[in-house]
Parts: C-alpha cells; structure tokens; sequence
C-alpha cells in the first residue's frame, strides 16, 4: 500500500482526538501510512458529515403527513406492527423496540415471513408501519394487497413519493436522502439513519401526547438501571426493627460507639425517651470529637450529637435519598414517620448495592 517512501504508522502512533489509544498494540495490526490515516480520519468526518445533513432535512419535512401518520398510530387499539426488508429490517426493528418501550405497543414483522404465515400476526384493530428506500421492495409490495384486503392504516417510510408502497399508503413519510454517505452510494448509510430518526419522532410525539412519564418507563424497564431508579423506594433497602444502629440520648458516646461498629452502618440514631429521633452521630462527628480530644467515656452523647439532621420517608423513591445525600455531602439517612418516630436506616452502600447509584 501507498509508496516505497511514504512512512508506516503503526499502532502506538495514532492517536489524537478526544478517544486516544489505550493499552498495548495487538499482536497483528494493519499498517497505515500517513497517507491512509489521513484518508481514514477525513472520510469519517465526512460521513458524519453527510448523514448530519440527511437528518437535519428531515425538519422541513415535519408537516400535515408526519400530523397524520401519529392520529393513525393514536388511535390504534391494537399494535403497530413494523415492516422491512434487510437495512430497512433492522432499522425497523429498532423503531418497534422504541415504541413498545415509549407506550405505543408494537412488534416487527419480516415481510418474507409474513408471505408465509406471519401475516396472520396482523389484525384488524393494527396499524401497518412499511419501511422501504425505494418502495419497491418485492416482499412488501407482495404482502401489500393483503394488508390492504384488512383495512388496516397503512403508513410508509420511503425515499420515493413516487413508489408503488407510497402511493398505496395511507400516509407516506418522505425518508430519502440527497446522497449516502457510503463514497460507491450502494451501502444504506444515511437513507438509514434518516429512517431511524423519523421513527424516534414519531416515538417521542406519541409518548409526548399519551403523556408518558419517566415511571411509566420504568415500569416497561424494571430489569434495568433507570427502573430500579424510578421504582425502587427507601423502604425497600432500608434497615430496620434490630439492624438500625440507636442509642438513647442518655447514654455515653463510648456506648454509641459500640452501637455503631455493632450495626456497620457508618452512624448511629439518637432518640429521646418517647423513641423520637433526637438527633444522629456519624464516623465524621467522631472524627471531630477525636480533634476536640474529649473523653469518649465521659461525654454524653447528645452532647456531641447532629440534631437538626436530615431524614426521609419510607415511601420517599431512592433515587430522592440519592439525590438529597449528594446534595448535602453526607453519606447516611434516617427514616422516620410523620411524628419523627424511627424507622429505618441506609448508607450509600445501601443504594450502591440496590443498584441506585
């Protein structure tokens, strides 16, 4: 590759750019000369370029159509039911898995699958969302006729106005793109990535409308991080009944220390004869009662005690506790009722463990 006088660059002398190079070089790596890395990094801008420009036309195109393709989808009692071939399929796929995780159920259907049983997945309070650059796509435009015998709404995704799958939809969402970003203009690229995008708008439009909130997407999620986020509340996780590390206000802070490396909790509760929260002792407070060189057997701990500490609600969403913790830069929270009685306790290795933070 290239000339006998241009430079081969091997693994540890690219670098550049926000991601860098880390770790060592593999055993086998292409060379490049300069040349080529130059190549290399301009082509890539450019495609990013290119499929930029692709998206960004999308914004004019935003109109009555795109209006009317989601009162379709609004109104459908049934599922959406995504078509596509090849590229097209997988972008297709992508879009079904955003609606059903956006509030609009749906599934994705192959085209060739669907000529030969599949379509009896389709019914008739559905909505049929065909995606084709050209649309011609043979598999679509032979399961056409019998989408059409349902009666079903049918919108397409196309790069051609002018297709036979175009003119038979209902509504038909212009998709093409000026050119794609692959240099030979065969590989889908940025006909791809425009269809996707339009999907995520019709997506966020139907989720915005439906009034989807960020707990309804938990709740579709709740294997995941943002569920455990959005559904998981403090009396969850807390600890409770003999786990809550407390002492009475009476009693000495070599007392309340054995408490705490009893409990493992970082602190310990202080409550007043009543069994109301007085205040809390934390591992920072006995480091300053350590820089005060006070006698741990003699000093009482509410003398030494945080009262107007911070407190939650069991019913409070973890994440609230995650979010008042680093607020306020401490590390442990009491949980209490409405009459300041004692309920629980947790730590930041509560929520780390619960998968909060």
């Amino acid at each position: 590759m290239g000339g006998q006088g241009d430079t081969m660059v091997h693994h540890d002398r690219i670098t550049g750019g926000t991601g860098g190079v880390r770790g060592e070089a593999p055993a086998r790596l292409y060379e490049l000369n300069e040349t080529e890395v130059r190549q290399i990094r301009e082509l890539g801008v450019a495609v990013i370029a290119t499929e930029a420009e692709a998206v960004q036309a999308l914004a004019a195109r935003v109109g009555d159509a795109f209006v009317l393709a989601c009162r379709y989808l609004l109104a459908c009692t049934g599922r959406i039911v995504v078509l596509g071939m090849g590229k097209s399929g997988h972008i297709g796929g992508k879009i079904a898995a955003t609606l059903a995780s956006t509030g609009s159920p749906a599934f994705f259907v192959h085209p060739g699958e669907a000529s030969h049983g599949d379509l009896g997945m389709i019914t008739a309070r559905d909505v049929v969302l065909a995606i084709s650059n050209s649309g011609e796509t043979e598999e679509l435009l032979t399961i056409l006729p019998l989408i059409k015998r349902l009666g079903v709404p049918l919108i397409a995704l196309t790069g051609r106005p002018e297709s036979t799958l175009a003119r038979a939809a209902d509504v038909n969402l212009d998709v093409s793109v000026a050119q794609e970003a692959c240099p030979l203009g065969l590989a889908p690229t940025s006909s791809t990535t425009a269809t996707l995008v339009m999907g995520d708008a019709l997506a966020v439009s139907l989720l915005e409308v439906r009034g989807f909130t960020a707990e309804d997407f938990a709740r579709s999620h709740p294997g995941g991080r943002l569920g455990r986020r959005l559904l998981l509340l403090i009396r969850d996780i807390m600890h409770s009944g003999d786990t809550i590390p407390a002492v009475g206000e009476d009693v000495l802070l070599s007392q309340a220390l054995v408490e705490m490396t009893r409990k493992g909790l970082g602190m310990t509760a202080v409550t007043d004869a009543a069994g109301r929260l007085a205040g809390i002792f934390t591992d920072g407070d006995l480091r300053r009662v350590l820089d005060r060189r006070l006698d741990v057997h003699a000093t009482p701990i509410a003398a030494v005690m945080t009262r107007d500490c911070k407190t939650a609600a069991p019913g409070m969403l973890a994440a609230e506790a995650l979010e008042m913790m680093e607020k306020h830069r401490i590390n442990a929270l009491l949980v209490v009722d409405g009459e300041r009685r004692l309920l629980g306790a947790l730590n930041m290795h509560d929520l780390l463990r619960a998968g909060v933070v």
